[in-house]
C-alpha cells in the first residue's frame, strides 16, 4: 500500500507539524505499507527537511502556506504519485493564516474524491465548538456568523473524504447530528513515543512553569507571568522560572515581543522561540509543571499528551472541552479559573504544598500516555484503509460496468 500524507512536517512551523511527524513515522516499517509520501509545505530552504529523513518516507514539499493554490498543487502531485490512500492531518488553519488560502486548502478532501483516491481525514477541531473571536477569526457578530457559515460549507467539503476521524467524542456527536454524516468516527489522538521516564528530585531548587505552543490568540501567557509574581511573594525562599516555549500564533504576529517588553522587569522568564523537534524532550523534562494558559480550546491537545509522555503534572483551565478530554483520556492535573492569575497561582501552590498529589498526577499522566501509542493507532488506520480501498475498487468496477458493459 502506497500512502500519501497531507500534513505539515518538521522543521515546518505550521500547526500540527509535530503531530504529523509522530503519526507518519509510526507507519514506517509496517508490513502493509510499501511507500510513504509526505506532501508538506515549502520552506525557504526545502533542504532543511533532510534533517528529518527516514527510510521509507519521502518528503515532498509541494504547497505553500498561505498560498491560494495549495489544493491544486496537492492534486497535481497526487495524480503523479497515484497513491492507494491519502491521509490528511488537518485543522481549519492548516493551509494559511489568511481566511481565503486556509479555506481553499480545505477543498483537498473533495479533490481526492474527484480523483477517486480513497482518503481519510483526521480533523483536530470543528468550528461549532470554537470561540472564533478568541482565535483571531472574528471581530464582530456579523463576521462571526459569516465565518460560521463558511465553516459549515468547508465542513461539507471535508466530509467528502471516505472517512473523517475526530479526536473528541462530543465532536463526533455534533457532526453526525448537524450534517447527517455517516462517515465520521472517533479516531483517538494517540500518544507520542514514550521516552525513558525522568523523575523530579525530592527537593526542587527552581520550579519551572512551562507553557508550550503558539501564543497570542486563545493561548496567552500574561496569566502565567502574573501567577509567577504571586508565587514569588507567597514563597520568597523558593526560586521560580517561567518558560515560554514556542512562537507567535500566525494571526497575532508580534505578540510575544509585546509581552517581553511588558514584563521586562522579570529576570526569571525564558522565551525559547521555535522549539525544533529534537529539543522538545529537554524542554519538557526541564519543566516542573506544564501550564495551559488557554481561554478556549480547539480540539484534543497534543501538549496534554506530551506532558503525559514526560510524566509532568498539568495546570489546566476550567474549560468544558478540555476537562472532557482530560477525563476521557485518563489524564489529570490541578485546575484554575480561566484567565485568572490568582487562581493559577493557587493551583500551583496546592501542588507545591502537596507533593504527593503532584506525584499522583505525574504517574497518572504517564500511565495515560501509554494508553494508545501511535504505533497501534497506525494499525487502526490501516484496518480502516483496507475496507475503504476495497469499497472504492468495487465502486470503480461498478461504474466501469455501467459505462462500458461487457460485450457478449
Amino acid at each position: 500500500m502506497k500512502i500519501a500524507f497531507v500534513s505539515p512536517y518538521p522543521p515546518s512551523q505550521v500547526t500540527l507539524n509535530e503531530y504529523g511527524y509522530h503519526l507518519i513515522r509510526s507507519f514506517a516499517g509496517k508490513a502493509e505499507v510499501e511507500k510513504i509520501y509526505v506532501l508538506t509545505n515549502h520552506l525557504e530552504d526545502n533542504s532543511e527537511y533532510s534533517r528529518y529523513a527516514m527510510d521509507g518516507i519521502e518528503i515532498i514539499p509541494c504547497w505553500k502556506f498561505d498560498g491560494l493554490f495549495s489544493f491544486w498543487q496537492i492534486s497535481k502531485q497526487l495524480k503523479e504519485l497515484k497513491p492507494d490512500l491519502v491521509i490528511m492531518n488537518l485543522q481549519f488553519m492548516t493551509f494559511g493564516e489568511g481566511k481565503v488560502p486556509a479555506a481553499l486548502g480545505l477543498l483537498t478532501p473533495w479533490v481526492c474524491k474527484l480523483l477517486s483516491i480513497p482518503s481519510i481525514v483526521i480533523l483536530h477541531n470543528i468550528t461549532e465548538t470554537v470561540k472564533l473571536d478568541t482565535i483571531g477569526m472574528a471581530g464582530s457578530k456579523w463576521k462571526e456568523k459569516l465565518f460560521l457559515w463558511i465553516g459549515k460549507q468547508l465542513t461539507k467539503f471535508i466530509l467528502k473524504a471516505d472517512l473523517v476521524g475526530l479526536t473528541i467524542s462530543q465532536y463526533v456527536d455534533i457532526i453526525r447530528e448537524k450534517y447527517n454524516a455517516k462517515n465520521v468516527i472517533l479516531l483517538p489522538h494517540g500518544n507520542f513515543e514514550l521516552p525513558e521516564r525522568s523523575y523530579l528530585p525530592e527537593v526542587i531548587e527552581e520550579i519551572d512553569l512551562m507553557a508550550f505552543g503558539k501564543f497570542g490568540t486563545y493561548k496567552k501567557v500574561e496569566v502565567l507571568l502574573d501567577a509567577v509574581k504571586i508565587l514569588e511573594q507567597k514563597y520568597p525562599q523558593q526560586k521560580f522560572k517561567a518558560t515560554i516555549a514556542g512562537t507567535d500564533n500566525p494571526n497575532v504576529k508580534g505578540y510575544l515581543d509585546t509581552v517581553k517588553e511588558k514584563y521586562s522587569d522579570m529576570k526569571n522568564v525564558v522565551f525559547t522561540g521555535y522549539v525544533p523537534e529534537e529539543n522538545v524532550e529537554s524542554i519538557f523534562k526541564a519543566s516542573t509543571f506544564v501550564i495551559f494558559p488557554y481561554t478556549t480550546t480547539t480540539g484534543s491537545s497534543g501538549i496534554l499528551h506530551q506532558a503525559g509522555s514526560y510524566a509532568r503534572a498539568c495546570i489546566l483551565p476550567k474549560i468544558d472541552d478540555l476537562e472532557r478530554v482530560v477525563e476521557e483520556e485518563g489524564y489529570g492535573g490541578a485546575y484554575f479559573e480561566t484567565d485568572n492569575a490568582q487562581s493559577l497561582a493557587a493551583a500551583v501552590a496546592h501542588l507545591i504544598e502537596h507533593p504527593e498529589e503532584r506525584k499522583k498526577y505525574e504517574d497518572m499522566n504517564y500511565a495515560a500516555a501509554k494508553g494508545l501509542p501511535m504505533n497501534e493507532l497506525a494499525q487502526w488506520y490501516l484496518s480502516h484503509a483496507k475496507k475503504i480501498i476495497k469499497q472504492n475498487n468495487k465502486t470503480l468496477q461498478s461504474h466501469a460496468q455501467k459505462f462500458y458493459p461487457t460485450v457478449a
